[in-house]
């Protein structure tokens, strides 16, 4: 990978240094949540349901990937439903202590920080608490399936994927590009979408189309002009769910 800012990441999952989730020193205009690295948040079924619109009775059977999925339980509780879901990230790598010993501070940090973020609206979650407790839940949920069913779970990291071409169905992507769009360049984004959709035979759906400072990425226009994604059709489909402002989008990526 010859993009600096995508570089950045390769390790950010794994490093051991204090997560930073405060006002930028550096940047005082900024109002998001700021993160030095990408932080591992369970998230629930029912949150990526809304997130995706994702009509879970017509998935039942078919193959789908979700790509950065970390401590969420979606893969667990999709299983159940009967989606063959496989679940691909770098943490996958590590025993499930080692997991959990970096989840947990990772929400602590963020739950500690967001009620006094002004890029949020609390409809669905309430309140910083209510948030934490639908966390927990889901990265407790995905810990039991972690260890019963470990073969749902592949490490890797993107942008690349080690899957057969057309294995999936549908390849879902949640707050990870667009999301961290300042640490994740534009040939990083570009490179990981033609991967995704080299292993996915339907659609890809991306969520959110906006950073952590509630604005549009400046990567979408690109990925749209790019003359290298040409064979790829981009198009923002609205959803009832807003959490991060503005966040009420998916990119839906199919071919031509």
């Amino acid at each position: 990978m010859t993009n600096k800012k995508a570089s950045t990441n390769r390790t950010g999952r794994f490093a051991t240094e204090k997560l930073f989730v405060e006002s930028s020193p550096i940047d005082h205009m900024k109002r998001g949540l700021q993160l030095d690295r990408v932080v591992l948040l369970g998230r629930t079924f029912e949150e990526y349901r809304r997130y995706f619109l994702l009509e879970p009775d017509h998935l039942v059977g078919k193959r789908v990937l979700d790509v950065a999925g970390g401590v969420s339980s979606f893969c667990a509780q999709a299983n159940e439903l009967g989606i063959r879901v496989t679940s691909f990230d770098p943490i996958y790598s590590l025993p499930p202590e080692k997991i959990i010993a970096r989840a947990e501070p990772d929400l602590e940090s963020v739950y500690r920080a967001i009620g006094s973020v002004p890029t949020y609206r609390w409809g669905y979650y309430k309140n910083p608490e209510c948030m934490r407790q639908l966390r927990k839940r889901a990265s407790s949920l995905f810990l039991v399936d972690y260890k019963s069913h470990p073969e749902r779970y592949v490490a890797g990291e993107l942008p690349r994927l080690s899957f057969a071409d057309g294995e999936f169905d549908l390849t879902l992507v949640s707050y990870f590009l667009f999301a961290y769009q300042d640490r994740l360049g534009y040939e990083f984004h570009r490179d990981s979408i033609f991967e995704i959709m080299r292993v996915t035979r339907g659609e890809a759906r991306i969520y959110p189309t906006v950073t952590f400072e509630a604005q549009p990425s400046e990567y979408i226009p690109l990925l749209r002009s790019d003359p290298a994604l040409r064979c790829f059709a981009f198009r923002e489909i609205k959803t009832d769910f807003e959490f991060l402002v503005n966040s009420n989008s998916y990119l839906k990526v199919k071919r031509a």
